[in-house]
């Protein structure tokens, strides 16, 4: 099963929190961890990877906390995952580390894992965090249950494969 860790899910979470509230431009791990009901230490560590990660700017002193690097529409999910989690690959060939495989050279299907790891890319990429803040529609959050999903992948009828140009 393809799936990104608790940690990067959670990050995602705490994301949002700054994404949705842009009155509040500092929020504090302790505010944070209340508000998403994720313990302070896992909190904390999230954010001092995603600051050192580049996408929270740490402000030090008695008023200070994090506060996003740039705005949330500049944010794509794939650097998200890819700042807490490293590079996005659904094989060991095709991430962005060559050669951690024996049968790389030989792999009669490596291409087609490229292929497959270039679309999952491409949309975690168009996918920002300033989307992660809205609800899905209610049709997409049905489509997308376990009992609406099929044997061909798709959800209730829906392609959502990414658009090709």
């Amino acid at each position: 099963m393809l799936r990104i860790s608790k940690i990067t899910d959670y990050g995602i979470v705490l994301l949002t929190y700054f994404a949705r509230d842009r009155e509040h431009a500092l929020h504090t791990a302790r505010d944070l961890a209340v508000a998403a009901h994720v313990p302070l230490p896992t909190v904390g560590k999230i954010l001092k990877g995603l600051s050192r990660g580049g996408l929270l700017v740490s402000h030090r002193g008695v008023k200070g906390g994090y506060s996003l690097s740039r705005k949330p529409e500049e944010i794509s999910v794939a650097e998200i995952i890819r700042v807490l989690e490293g590079p996005v690959g659904m094989t060991e060939c095709s991430a962005d580390a060559p050669g951690l495989c024996d049968l790389e050279p030989l792999c009669p299907i490596r291409s087609n894992w490229t292929k497959i790891n270039q679309a999952v890319l491409r949309a975690l990429g168009d996918l920002r965090l300033s989307d992660m803040t809205r609800p899905l529609p209610a049709f997409l959050a049905k489509a997308s249950s376990p009992s609406a999903t099929g044997s061909s992948g798709r959800l209730a009828g829906l392609d959502l494969a990414p658009k090709r140009n």
